[in-house]
């Protein structure tokens, strides 16, 4: 069902160096309901690498995108956090384009239409391209017009043949859960008028390493960017990198902006400095090296240490402990930790489609964020901590009445 890559998803190299074998681990939303407790479950390879000639951070193993994104249960509006990034960014292109009535926007990946609300807000046309029909009745019944296909150069090939070409195309969080890199990135390029901007974010690889966020390698992120990576992967189809910016939404993002490199490139006098820049920086701190990466294994066992011996003292205690967050995320931490019942009562999360079901592997228990109250465990580990402000903001009476909560990344503390 999955198959092994021995050589870069970019560059095609076969120089690349193992940087973190988490073993056999099961997918990261295949939450399961009590039926599916009874049966045997599917769990595949999970081994971060880096390439020596591209500077790509990736995972060996490709899941076919159908078992990933078909059904999907992450749902971006949940969280007010990804609203109002997203709210953020497309004022700025409105402004920056001046965008209007005539112009169009394309989101690949459109989830629940969290981020073309915006546009849509100010008359501007838009078109969502999201492969989960479940997520896509819900764009759907908000008034976002959506694709119901995976997006590649076929597809751009055939939207650009009916006239539909694009003065922004937004993909946040999208092309490193790919496989296909360069239909992908071809298929951007494709549907971008010769003036088009393409706004590009996703996890920073940087961040990852730096800030131990292991809990972001998963089946679904096959690629972890630097902007030397972008920059070489998107050159190859014809995108100029002309700017960049670090954003501190999922733990650290990048957001890249290309242009056609045979159009005018009108952002290309503003930001090419902080290209530059960026790029050097990443130089000077190795991120292009190897080195950059080793030693990562390390801290990832020393912070396991670290937390297991604290929830171990907890329930010695007697205390009892619940989890926030049944988040993609927490399926790599409590499965590589050895995390389960022995150790944790339950897990709440905010979106209704996964209460009433089970975390992946270590069949926790799902609830809604109100059984917090009602049980009043004495601790709460934090799994979504990429939004910490919002979840604690959220749970202010939890805490108020004497609950804590542990967040293990970047740092373990009590809250």
């Amino acid at each position: 069902m999955s198959t092994s890559r021995l050589t870069c998803r970019s560059c095609s190299s076969n120089r690349i160096e193992s940087v973190l074998d988490f073993g056999e681990i099961p997918l990261a939303n295949a939450l399961l309901s009590v039926e599916q407790l009874r049966k045997p479950e599917v769990t595949y390879p999970l081994e971060f690498v880096f390439c020596r000639d591209c500077t790509l951070a990736q995972i060996t193993e490709t899941v076919p995108p159908e078992c990933l994104f078909r059904e999907y249960l992450y749902f971006s509006a949940i969280s007010e956090t990804v609203v109002q990034n997203a709210r953020d960014i497309t004022h700025r292109m409105r402004e920056r384009l001046n965008l209007g009535e005539r112009s169009q926007v394309v989101e690949i990946a459109s989830n629940d239409g969290y981020l073309l609300q915006h546009y849509v807000e100010k008359g501007i046309p838009v078109l969502g391209i999201e492969p989960a029909q479940n997520v896509v009745s819900v764009a759907m019944q908000r008034g976002i017009r959506t694709l119901p296909e995976f997006f590649d150069e076929p597809l751009a090939k055939r939207l650009s043949a009916e006239g539909l070409l694009a003065d922004v195309i937004h993909a946040n969080n999208v092309v490193a859960h790919v496989a296909n890199l360069h239909g992908v990135v071809e298929g951007i390029g494709r549907l971008l008028k010769p003036d088009g901007v393409a706004v590009v974010e996703n996890h920073y690889v940087r961040d990852l390493i730096e800030h131990v966020e292991f809990d972001s390698i998963y089946h679904e992120h096959l690629c972890y960017f630097s902007a030397t990576s972008f920059q070489h992967l998107f050159l190859a189809h014809g995108l100029l990198l002309v700017d960049v910016e670090r954003i501190p939404i999922h733990g650290g993002s990048l957001r890249a902006f290309f242009q056609r490199s045979d159009g005018p490139c009108s952002l290309a006098a503003g930001g090419q400095p902080r290209v530059r820049r960026l790029l050097e920086e990443e130089s000077e701190a190795r991120v292009d090296r190897i080195e950059f990466f080793q030693g990562f294994g390390q801290q990832v066992a020393e912070l396991r240490e670290q937390l297991l011996r604290l929830l171990r003292g907890l329930k010695q205690e007697g205390k009892h402990i619940a989890i926030y967050g049944a988040s993609a995320k927490s399926t790599t931490l409590l499965n590589y930790f050895g995390i389960g019942r022995e150790t944790v009562d339950y897990v709440v999360d905010r979106n209704p489609t996964k209460q009433k079901k089970f975390t992946p592997g270590t069949h926790l228990p799902i609830y809604s964020p109100e059984r917090l109250l009602e049980t009043r465990p004495d601790y709460v580990l934090l799994l979504s901590w990429n939004l910490e402000s919002e979840v604690l903001g959220q749970q202010s009476l939890y805490r108020q009445q004497g609950g804590r909560f542990i967040v293990p990344i970047p740092t373990l503390r009590i809250m």
